[in-house]
Parts: structure tokens; sequence; C-alpha cells
């Protein structure tokens, strides 16, 4: 390693801790993936890069940013103080992207997963960082058709952060059931509920749940080992489904798959900001935080993979399965009082049944996939007044 690229993480590792210790808590951001559709066809269209150009010079540039291949786009609501705000701009950012793309002839996708156009049809975007993930990964980033929600929540304190980061392991495969949104993929019914979190999680290196880390000098110490080894050559090719981000500084929830109704997307981005902040409230006062190992996760992550909100995941301090959904609720009803504290409860819901579940009852009815895909292109459409 050089000297040069050296000095350039250790400056990166002591911007960060700085910046998580001058951070206010709790604010939040939210990232969502949407796929490129052609209307006619609902097949993906490789168009970002004349996107980004159209949307240059309207409110929504500085938050539109490409994601790897030309036929997905992701729009970003920006550090806000509240999750009141960060709804609002949810609804806000789909607006103003559905009026740049549509006059172009182009529709948008939110499901975790494109249903059939093949991924050796996509174009990687030109982009350094993508032009090194391309050349590191090879076939495990071509493969990555996929389109995730994430959020970030500010949380004070370098070494609290971590500690939060690491105790949120323990609730992924509850957001995960709660977002599925992804049956079907390369034609097939897949049989799976996230069959995203199968193609990414699963193929990527330094992806899925983290180990858990006791504090900052801990993680600062298995990022450096990862940068002089070679392993990584930026921090963003750290992709576990939570991890502490060195550049913004947050905690961020990748776990969860895209959401193609809006008022979803706001509950499930409510949850993890309620829950995030109700993690961080149990440490600061003592409350007993679990510390799963890595193992005992797995389980229920692949439960999650596999049956989402209509499985069962394993209550560890009862020593059995309990349906989804009800882990799901007393999750809700453990976060609702800081929720309510914060101006998030309103959001919080669970839909009777999540994209997912929609999308495999009416393959179970005999609809064909062309059918339930422009179904839940239609519900991107819908624009709830609250």
């Amino acid at each position: 390693m050089g000297e040069e690229q050296r000095l350039g993480y250790e400056e990166m590792l002591a911007a960060s801790r700085e910046a998580f210790d001058a951070v206010p808590d709790f604010t939040v951001a939210v990232e969502e993936e949407f796929a490129l559709l052609n209307p006619e066809t609902l097949g993906l269209v490789n168009r970002f890069e004349e996107l980004q150009e159209a949307a240059r010079g309207t409110a929504l540039e500085s938050h539109l940013v490409g994601e790897l291949i030309a036929s997905e786009i992701e729009v970003r609501t920006g550090r806000c103080d509240s999750f009141a705000g960060a709804a609002a701009l949810l609804g806000e950012r789909r607006q103003q992207l559905r009026a740049v793309v549509e006059p172009r002839g182009v529709a948008l996708g939110a499901t975790g997963t494109h249903p059939w156009s093949p991924w050796q049809e996509q174009r990687i975007i030109d982009t350094p960082h993508y032009r090194r993930n391309d050349e590191v990964l090879r076939y495990v980033v071509w493969r990555n058709n996929s389109f995730g929600q994430h959020v970030h929540v500010g949380i004070h304190g370098a070494d609290r952060a971590i500690r939060v980061c690491s105790a949120l392991r323990n609730h992924l495969p509850e957001l995960l059931a709660l977002s599925a949104s992804s049956p079907f993929v390369e034609g097939v019914f897949s049989g799976l509920h996230s069959a995203r979190t199968q193609i990414f999680t699963r193929m990527f290196p330094r992806c899925g749940i983290p180990d858990a880390f006791a504090g900052w000098d801990e993680w600062e110490t298995y990022i450096r080992f990862l940068y002089e080894t070679g392993s990584v050559t930026e921090h963003t090719q750290i992709w576990w489904s939570v991890r502490p981000h060195l550049a913004f500084p947050t905690v961020e929830i990748r776990i969860c798959d895209a959401q193609p109704d809006l008022a979803e997307s706001r509950s499930l981005a409510a949850l993890c900001f309620a829950l995030t902040a109700r993690i961080a409230r149990a440490l600061d006062e003592g409350e007993p935080v679990p510390n799963l190992p890595h193992r005992l996760l797995e389980e229920n992550l692949w439960r999650a993979i596999r049956y989402g909100l209509s499985g069962e995941l394993i209550d560890f301090h009862r020593g059995e399965s309990v349906p989804a959904r009800a882990r799901l609720e007393r999750l809700v009803e453990w976060v609702r009082p800081v929720a309510e504290e914060l101006g998030a409860a309103e959001w919080l819901a669970i839909p009777e049944r999540n994209a997912a579940e929609r999308q495999i009852a009416r393959h179970e009815e005999g609809a064909s996939m062309r059918e339930i895909f422009e179904e839940q292109v239609r519900r991107h459409l819908r624009t709830p007044t609250s």
C-alpha cells in the first residue's frame, strides 16, 4: 500500500469519528432505488444518463444519483431533522422523479428485483466507483440487478453509533420480512419472498449480517485491516445490511427491498428510524440488549428470505418459532413510545399483505407475471395525501 493511500484512509477515519461525535441524534434520510422501464413492455431500459441530464437545473438534481446499472435510478430525501420531514420528502421525490422520466417515455418500478429482464442486457454506468466494482467483482456485480430502500439515522457519539449498529443486527430479519417485495426474477417465480436478498446479500463479499463490534476502536481496527491487506479500496465496499457510514455520518440500514407503495415505504422507513432510536435509548438507560451470535441470526435471515411476512421467525428468548407478523407487531409496540416522542408513530403500520404476499397471491390465482408486475407499477403511481 502506498503512503498516499494510507494517509487517505487515516484521514477519513479520523474525520468520520469527529463527525459522529458532532452529529445530533436522530436525523434521518431515506434512499429509494427504482427500475427504469419501457412503459409498453415494462422491461428494463438503460437510460440513466439521459435522465440524469434531464434533471439538471431542477429541484431533483442534487438528490438523484446512479446506482450500478443504467436501468436503475436512486433518489434521496437528503438529511432531515424530523421523520415528518423525511416522510413528506419521500412523496415529493417520487413526484419529482416522475416529472423527469414520464415526459421522456420512461416508467418506474419499485420491487426488489425485476421479474424478467435479463441481467446480461443491463449496462453498468461509467463512473470510477462502479468501474472499480466491476473490475473487482465481475460476475457477482453483473448479476446484481436489484432495488432496495436504505434508511440513514444520525447517532451522536462514535462509540454509541457502533453499539447501536451492532444491536440493530438482531432485528434485520424482521425488517427484511416486512419489506420483502421480490418473489419473481429471471422470468420465474423463485419461491422466495426476497430474491433480491439472495442475489445481493448471498453473493457480495462483506455483505449480510455483520459481526458485532464493542465500540469505535474495534471497528476502526477492522477497517484498517481491510485497507492494509488490499481487501477494499474505498469504504463503500463494505456492503453489510447495517453499517456505520463513514462519510455522512449515520447508521445505515440496508436490508430492505424496494417498496412499490409510497405508504408502505413511509411505514418501513418509520420503523427503521424508530427502532434505531429505541435501541439508542435502551443502551443509554442500561436496558439489556441482546448480542445474538451470527449463526442464530442467519437462521432468521434465511426464513425472512424464503417466507417473508408469511412465515415464522425464531424467538430466541423463548426458544421457539413464532409467526413473523407477530414478531413485527411486538417490535412495533416496543418502539412505539420513542416513535411517538419523535413524531414518527403515525406512520408505523404493518400491511395486511406486503408486496411479496400480494404478488404471490396473484400468482396462485393464475395471474401472469406481466399482470402482477403491472399492478405493482401502478401502485407506485398512487400518492397518499398524508
